[in-house]
């Protein structure tokens, strides 16, 4: 039995487990168990996605060394424990695993007990270097990412702290020229004069945009939500419409569905659209954290159009169109008004609290000419936006590993560079490892995206390790700068801010969890 099929079998004596104890008690009473499978069934997910990598012909000596890390860092955490957040780590006893860990443990004791402190060390050499592990795609997908790169490097990278200090909006001249890149139009159709392109290039797109800044990364996430919204529940005259403007951003979208008691429970939304005599729609209510609000021109606002129905079934998606706002006049239309939540990280786009108090919306507004439709539309879009986010959190990983090695190489302390020093260069090639586990787990989701099979499972499971990897990479940075790190003229302070928002939205790491516990033990059945 190999390594990796020992995992699995592990992965496997968690599930009956866990099914036995659900058999019992409802999940919600089970949360940590439920939670903790579902890390462990995304650890062995990623686990098999880097096997997959190194199968398909990443096969240099960067390439062996970072596998066989992030293999037995994950053998280690399936056995001792698997960090769910900073101070939650989950144990075989959590799900009565003791005897399968130690059979697990027993089945890859060759794994567990080598010394990797030679690995380590090499991987953070050949980083020194500037030896990178492939990320070969093919040609063309290739040439995307060089091209997504290049621009990244020039346009975004020597802006963005400086943004991210003033709080200023994103460029309109670096949007104009993100939409010149196709940027957001990448998965709409090219009918509807978008590129028409896979998920797994939108992974590419979104991941070299987001190493610049997560701002950059995010703008295509209003589009990406906004055109498979329109493109797979909208009616004919709504995607002849409003595709063409969203792909080529001359319309930039915002999602307004959170409310402020809600969260993730948008069963209990309530803001309400009703009827007008003229056909129209009035929309009154409030939203919370709506990103770039004020810039948009184009809201996807989730309302109650059914007051009489509860839950999700008197719920509808609505397309509101808006006048985009300007620095003195944020909210120019009648009826709305909003104010700036400030936030720690995340910029260039800016957070909102909305009011609506009788907006007006036009007759065809709601999406599909389908009443109650509203949240079964935006669940089809969950999948897309999910893998989207993971892929921000890879390019955020990824820039915070390349700021700490940019500093270690630099930084000298006792008369050598501080990569030189073991716990640093640990820290390096650890966060290296999990950078390639993620990329290649958000990779596998896109993949499944594109297969056409529902992947609502593997799209949280990408998210779920991306995020973690994306905080642990940035803390780990700023760890190697020291104090320095800890000052705002530092990049990585705010590489920090912006990773810490990825476990949050789109979904929060629990929400995940549960989708993936839930999804998997549905598919044993």
């Amino acid at each position: 039995m190999t390594p990796l099929d020992a995992a699995r079998a592990y992965r496997d004596a968690a599930a009956e487990a866990l099914a036995r104890r659900l058999s019992i008690r409802p999940i919600d009473a089970e949360q940590r168990a439920a939670h903790g499978f579902a890390w462990i069934a995304t650890t062995v997910a990623a686990m098999e996605a880097v096997a997959a990598w190194v199968d398909n012909g990443a096969g240099r000596e960067v390439d062996r060394l970072v596998a066989s890390l992030a293999l037995s860092e994950g053998l280690a955490q399936l056995v001792g424990g698997i960090p769910m957040g900073q101070n939650e780590i989950f144990r075989p006893t959590d799900l009565d695993l003791t005897d399968a860990a130690q059979e697990l443990a027993a089945a890859v004791s060759d794994v567990l007990q080598t010394d990797h402190a030679e690995t380590r060390a090499r991987v953070a050499s050949l980083l020194a270097e500037d030896e990178w592990p492939t990320e070969t795609l093919g040609e063309d997908l290739d040439a995307i990412r060089e091209q997504f790169r290049r621009f990244t490097t020039a346009e975004i990278v020597p802006h963005a702290h400086r943004w991210h200090l003033d709080n200023a909006l994103i460029p309109d001249a670096t949007i104009d020229a993100m939409a010149d890149l196709g940027t957001f139009g990448v998965c709409i159709p090219e009918e509807h004069g978008g590129l028409g392109l896979s998920k797994l290039i939108m992974c590419v797109v979104t991941e070299e945009l987001s190493r610049g800044w997560i701002g950059a990364g995010s703008l295509g996430t209003r589009s990406e939500i906004a055109g498979e919204l329109i493109a797979t529940g909208g009616t004919d005259a709504q995607k002849a419409h409003w595709l063409p403007l969203i792909a080529s951003g001359r319309v930039l979208p915002t999602a307004v569905f959170t409310e402020p008691d809600t969260g993730s429970d948008l069963g209990s939304l309530q803001t309400r659209a009703r009827p007008e005599a003229d056909g129209g729609w009035r929309i009154d209510g409030a939203k919370s954290w709506i990103t770039h609000a004020a810039r948009s021109d184009l809201m996807t606002l989730l309302a109650r159009t059914r007051p009489d129905e509860a839950g999700y079934a008197g719920l509808s998606m609505l397309l509101v169109p808006k006048p985009r706002g300007s620095e003195a006049d944020p909210f120019p239309a009648e009826g709305m008004s909003g104010s700036e939540i400030e936030v720690i990280g995340y910029r260039g786009m800016r957070e909102y609290a909305l009011s609506f108090d009788g907006m007006t919306a036009p007759p065809d507004a709601v999406l599909g000419a389908e009443e109650g439709q509203g949240f079964k539309q935006l669940m089809r879009t969950f999948e897309g936006a999910r893998i989207q986010t993971a892929a921000r959190a890879v390019g955020v990983a990824r820039r915070a590993l390349e700021l700490g090695l940019t500093y270690a190489l630099q930084r000298r302390q006792f008369g050598r560079a501080i990569i030189e020093f073991p716990r640093v260069a640990d820290k390096l090639a650890m966060s290296l490892a999990d950078f390639v586990a993620a990329r290649e787990l958000s990779y596998a989701a896109a993949r499944a995206k594109d297969s056409g099979k529902r992947c609502d499972i593997e799209a949280g499971m990408a998210k779920l390790l991306a995020a973690r990897a994306a905080w642990s990479n940035a803390d780990a940075s700023l760890q190697v700068h020291g104090g320095n790190g800890y000052a705002m003229e530092f990049e990585i302070s705010r590489v920090l801010c912006d990773a810490r928002i990825l476990n949050i939205f789109e979904g929060a790491a629990e929400i995940q969890a549960q989708v993936i516990a839930r999804g998997l033990l549905a598919g044993r059945n």
